[in-house]
């Protein structure tokens, strides 16, 4: 099993740049399939992005695409995830997530078996 550690999380104006990364300790990282999901105050946690374990396959929430951008480095446990041109509606905590032995990437959070504790970004008017 893998142990996800968010990190990158900030406050930031909007039209600016963030970068999430999350470092999975545990072995066999690049057989896990990551996503990235947000909670906002109030409301379910929602899909963002997410890659499948050789990097070939990503997916992104409507919101997000031509914004934010997913990859990873499987030789160091990571995956990132690029946000750009951030709007105060992005404004929550984002937590990674992995899911095992797949390169089918999945939008379903009860499909992720392993979670990280979360980031908060915060994005100002």
């Amino acid at each position: 099993q893998v142990q996800p550690v968010e990190s990158g999380g900030g406050l930031v104006q909007a039209g600016g740049s963030l970068r999430l990364s999350c470092t999975a300790s545990g072995r066999a990282f690049r057989l896990y399939a990551m996503g990235w999901f947000c909670q906002a105050p109030g409301k379910e946690r929602e899909f963002v992005a997410a890659i499948g374990w050789s990097g070939d396959n990503t997916a992104y929430a409507d919101s997000v695409k031509g914004r934010f951008t997913i990859s990873r480095d499987n030789v160091k446990n990571t995956v990132f995830l690029q946000m750009n041109s951030l709007k105060p509606e992005d404004t929550a905590v984002y937590y990674c997530a992995a899911r095992w032995g797949t390169a089918v990437v999945s939008t379903v959070p009860s499909e992720y078996a392993y979670w990280g504790q979360g980031t908060q970004v915060t994005v100002s008017s």
